[in-house]
């Protein structure tokens, strides 16, 4: 996992530097980093990064694009990992609205 981290850091740095902060890929390398750190058990740290990755998201992509709806997704389960229900519930909900949507109430990221 430290190999993944460190390598991580390298990429995000580079991306920051050639297409700035605010760059979907940015974000994506965030939700990756909050992968190995989900893994690790470090949950606070996970939803840390995915939060800023659900930042540059939302900022770039829009309130009601699928990546968001995919990293609220992946926000409510490190939340319900923690045992905070509630919250994870209501990222569930707003997840599933979003993909309903934008994708349609019979699309399988819907269902």
């Amino acid at each position: 996992y430290e190999m993944a981290l460190e390598q991580y850091a390298r990429c995000i740095n580079i991306q920051r530097k050639a297409l700035g902060e605010d760059h979907p890929s940015v974000a994506a390398m965030y939700n990756n980093i909050a992968f190995v750190y989900k893994h690790q058990g470090q949950y606070e740290l996970a939803l840390e990064h995915s939060q800023k990755c659900l930042a540059i998201e939302i900022k770039t992509l829009g309130e009601n694009h699928p990546s968001v709806a995919t990293t609220k997704y992946n926000i409510a389960a490190l939340l319900e990992d923690t045992g905070e229900l509630t919250r994870a519930a209501g990222l569930y909900r707003e997840s599933a609205a979003i993909y309903s949507k934008v994708l349609g109430a019979e699309h399988e990221e819907t269902l």
